[in-house]
């Protein structure tokens, strides 16, 4: 059987186990079916509550490391290619994006005809609207129309920042100017940027989980060297450097987000040389769940609300029952999300561009 690089299988792996934990993030956080079920899993459920949402750590890694690996493959960009570049980035985001705003909305005139709920969105106004369509949501200030929009709005936020870099790098003397740039503003992020909450609807405030990831994947390249006919590995003194600057991160200010992106990124930059990944138990699975992973981070909060209002317009708030809701609600998010990136996902996206680490 066929087995995919080892480093196809950690990000597999971190994608598939990330994205459910999200899942399950929000299904503790929007009620009413987790608090009925609390009273049979406190610990659980206000772990989910609390550090579910930690996982995106994840995405913002990986993101990062895929983005490196796109752009370290394009050599010198004019400015016209860069343009082109960031918009066939954004079609590739905002379509399946749309279609799953519009799932979000329908969900949520359904489900406040059922129920009325704080965790249901309110019907969106045409400034609303348009703020999301050019991600702009978070940075004008308007309510999201649904869990996890947010990230995409940052996605495309981080990527342009990572080009730009790439770009400026690329028309400056010396080889490293680029890695260099993007260094400089992964460390400005999280020695300063990062530590103020009120910044993160911006890209800057992400922008060093992003840049640990875009070390990583430089630490795992292999690069032609004068003299030699194969390519060499350079990541020692790239995983140096990326362990240094996230454990000073720390000890400025120790935050969980941090702590998750540095192992995260270290994992991915030793991910190369650990051939047990080779022997991974439950790749195929991995596989599928990572493929999904974006459509499920799409569409998985209409199917939490409706699971949700459902469940309190027609259920008995019995513990047990409402346990089995959130089961439910999990499993079909799963499923929803198979079925947007068969029929949806995939016959939008073919515009030859990475999709997000969600996906």
């Amino acid at each position: 059987m066929h087995v995919r690089p080892s480093r196809s299988l950690s990000i597999d792996a971190l994608k598939a186990i990330a994205s459910q934990l999200i899942v399950l993030h929000h299904l503790a956080f929007y009620g009413p079916m987790s608090d009925a079920a609390l009273v049979l899993a406190p610990d659980l459920i206000s772990w989910l509550y609390d550090y579910g949402r930690v996982a995106v750590q994840a995405f913002l890694v990986v993101g990062g490391y895929l983005a490196a690996q796109t752009l370290s493959g394009m050599g010198a960009l004019p400015a016209a290619g860069l343009g082109r570049l960031l918009f066939r980035r954004y079609l590739r985001l905002i379509l399946p994006y749309l279609a799953a705003l519009l799932l979000a909305i329908a969900a949520a005139a359904l489900a406040s005809r059922l129920i009325a709920h704080e965790s249901i969105p309110a019907p969106p106004s045409l400034p609303q609207l348009l703020a999301h369509l050019f991600l702009m949501h978070g940075v004008l200030g308007f309510d999201a129309l649904s869990a996890g929009v947010w990230y995409v709005a940052i996605d495309f936020q981080l990527f342009v920042l990572l080009a730009v870099c790439a770009w400026l790098g690329r028309r400056l003397p010396g080889p490293l100017s680029g890695s260099l740039l993007v260094g400089a503003l992964g460390t400005a992020s999280l020695l300063v940027f990062n530590r103020h909450t009120a910044l993160d609807n911006w890209a800057i405030y992400f922008f060093g989980a992003y840049a640990l990831g875009a070390a990583a994947w430089w630490g795992n390249a292999q690069v032609l060297q004068p003299g030699r006919a194969t390519p060499v590995r350079r990541h020692a003194g790239w995983t140096l450097l990326l362990a240094a600057i996230g454990l000073l991160a720390l000890w400025v200010e120790f935050r969980l987000r941090i702590a998750v992106a540095l192992t995260v990124a270290l994992l991915l930059a030793a991910a190369s040389r650990a051939t047990s990944w080779q022997d991974m138990p439950g790749q195929a699975l991995l596989g599928w769940l990572s493929r999904i992973a974006y459509a499920v981070f799409l569409v998985h909060f209409p199917v939490v609300i409706l699971c949700n209002a459902l469940f309190a317009r027609f259920a008995p708030p019995d513990p047990w029952l409402n346990a089995g809701g959130i089961v439910l609600a999990w499993a079909l998010s799963v499923l929803a999300g198979a079925l947007f990136h068969h029929f949806v996902e995939q016959r939008l996206g073919r515009w030859q561009m990475p999709r997000p680490a969600t996906a």
